[in-house]
């Protein structure tokens, strides 16, 4: 696992971003797994400044959704396929119809968790995958104790997380308490992890992930099982990593050819 350590959100929003645009120019029809929250907000942003300055064509570019809500239709505006549309697709120019997600609001929900996973494999996996973290460990909507190996599923939320996820709701009673979500081993067969962390409050949850033992009940720790994960965190989110001087000598050396 690689850690790297930026002065904020905004120069961990760019480096990511320069790591997609990077793949892009590669793979010009990759497939990036995004995720929701505010934490990516910066990497979206700096990516779509590339788009419309045309240093980086996403006009074959594929999108795949990392979670959804369990009953909000496609159409309501805190479904994440409408967040994404909005923050994701629209700024960088990338239709409908290259974008995967699991259908929330399915009669038979087990089976659009497992049609979802199926699709994920049949489109040839996900070429990078971005990640955020809770305050618990958590990563997508795979709440502490979640097995290591699972596939997308049906999640039931903590109510910890729907306080979390109350701001964008008129109120908590709003916030749904299923998800579905890629499982664990589903993430984890994405060939690049980037997990995206910033502000003391991730701060206990990133040294679990980065420097803990690898267990279920961080299940952000799972990433120290892939052969090629990055963690980029801002200083307040790196405060309680214990080799913070050791991660911050490791990247600084680094040959540029690497990227991360």
């Amino acid at each position: 696992m690689e850690v790297v350590i930026v002065p904020d959100a905004k120069a961990g929003g760019a480096l990511i971003a320069g790591a997609m645009a990077d793949l892009l120019r590669r793979t010009p029809d990759a497939l990036l797994g995004v995720a929701t929250g505010s934490t990516p907000l910066p990497v979206y942003e700096a990516l779509a400044a590339q788009v419309r300055s045309g240093s980086v064509d996403t006009s074959r570019a594929r999108i795949a959704q990392l979670d959804e809500y369990v009953g909000l239709t496609a159409d309501h505006p805190e479904s994440y396929r409408s967040v994404l549309r909005r923050e994701v697709l629209e700024p960088l120019g990338i239709g409908m119809d290259a974008f995967m997600g699991p259908d929330g609001t399915a009669e038979d929900v087990q089976a659009a968790c497992e049609a979802y996973d199926r699709a994920l494999t049949e489109a040839g996996g996900v070429d990078l995958q971005l990640l955020g973290i809770g305050t618990d460990g958590h990563i997508g909507f795979n709440e502490p104790c979640s097995s290591l190996v699972s596939r997308t599923r049906i999640k039931t939320l903590t109510e910890q997380t729907r306080v979390d996820n109350a701001r964008f709701f008129d109120d908590i009673d709003q916030v749904p308490h299923h998800v579905i979500t890629q499982g664990i081993g589903t993430i984890l067969e994405a060939r690049h992890l980037v997990l995206l962390a910033t502000g003391e409050g991730k701060a206990d949850a990133v040294a679990a992930t980065v420097e803990g033992p690898l267990a279920a009940v961080c299940p952000a720790s799972a990433l120290q099982l892939h052969p090629h994960a990055t963690v980029v965190v801002d200083e307040a989110a790196a405060s309680k990593l214990k080799f913070a001087d050791y991660f911050r000598r490791t990247y600084v050396n680094k040959p540029d050819w690497q990227g991360i």
